[in-house]
């Protein structure tokens, strides 16, 4: 049975539901698997409890903000 995991941050009620309704198809197509064996699992993380170079998410997102205004 296929297991797919997605970890980000905060994602809306219809935008996890897209992720896996498309992420299903596009799997079960390429594997030629039937889609009712996919098990799919959303992990929402917060911005606050990750970080890349260094600093936390809501400090790079907060920083691209700024400098694409």
């Amino acid at each position: 049975m296929p297991y797919i995991t997605i970890e980000s941050g905060a994602l809306s009620d219809e935008q996890k539901e897209e992720l896996i309704k498309r992420l299903t198809e596009v799997s079960s197509e390429i594997m030629r698997v039937p889609q009712e064996f996919f098990v799919t699992t959303i992990k929402e993380v917060s911005d606050k409890n990750f970080g890349i170079g260094g600093k936390t998410i809501d400090k790079v997102k907060e920083e691209y903000i700024k400098n694409h205004q």
